[in-house]
């Protein structure tokens, strides 16, 4: 049986574009979309003639996070470690990674908002932690996100869950900024013109000056968060959540 791509790469004038293609499941991180993911990223990350990454989503929503349908069972910790590796990945990377936002950003996906160096969003994206309201927390993407928000606008998302905009995501730091929605890929575009400008030592020694406090935290941190996840996920009242979340999207 043939499996269908769920991750496509393409290199044009010194970039490579992934573009995330699951859209069944609103772009969650499956354990076959990371591999992809994770094996796409490190191509680009190995070719000479890429000056940056830009990393897209295709279907109406970037990323829903992890993919409960694999989660709800438990035995995450080795998903846990992924998604840390992936997540490392990007922050480690001698290419800038670039982020065009077009659609819904959801808990897990917010990790890879967190490691990438620039992102642009749409003013029209919404965003959400919302591992609380299933029993969870925020384990791995906080080792990306938080470091970039402000302690209030942590506390405040993480705890209640709460749905914002683009305009407060990058009023907290979390995105870099917040375009109308027709002016995303002129504004998208202008960045990697701007990076396809630079040389490729200054690219990769620059965001190795921006990226270390990130690529420290994750290094620091990641076992331990990545062990509170997988306990967290193999938790009782996590598996009753998530069985009833999944329930209530295969009636709507």
């Amino acid at each position: 049986m043939t499996t269908t791509q769920l991750v496509h790469s393409q290199v044009d004038r010194g970039i490579t574009t992934i573009t995330l293609d699951s859209q069944h499941n609103r772009n969650a991180l499956s354990k076959q979309l990371v591999t992809e993911l994770t094996a796409a990223l490190a191509a680009a990350d190995g070719d000479e003639s890429v000056r940056a990454v830009l990393l897209q989503a295709a279907g109406s929503v970037f990323c829903s996070g992890a993919d409960l349908s694999e989660a709800k069972d438990g035995g995450m910790e080795q998903g846990a470690h992924d998604l840390i590796g992936l997540q490392r990945q990007i922050v480690a990377s001698g290419k800038p990674v670039v982020i065009r936002l077009h659609g819904p950003v959801r808990a897990g996906g917010l990790g890879l908002v967190g490691a990438a160096d620039i992102v642009i969003a749409a003013d029209s994206v919404t965003f959400a932690f919302t591992e609380a309201r299933l029993g969870l927390a925020p384990a791995l993407i906080s080792l990306t996100t938080l470091p970039r928000m402000t302690s209030r606008a942590a506390a405040r998302t993480f705890l209640t869950a709460q749905t914002f905009d683009a305009a407060t995501a990058a009023q907290m730091g979390l995105i870099t900024e917040a375009v109308p929605a027709e002016e995303l890929d002129a504004a998208v575009g202008q960045v990697l013109e701007q990076l396809a400008q630079a040389s490729p030592q200054g690219l990769k020694e620059s965001k190795a000056l921006v990226a270390a406090p990130l690529l420290a935290n994750l290094d620091a941190h990641g076992d331990d968060m990545a062990a509170l996840s997988a306990r967290l996920f193999a938790s009782d009242e996590a598996k009753a959540a998530m069985q009833a979340f999944l329930a209530r999207k295969k009636k709507s």
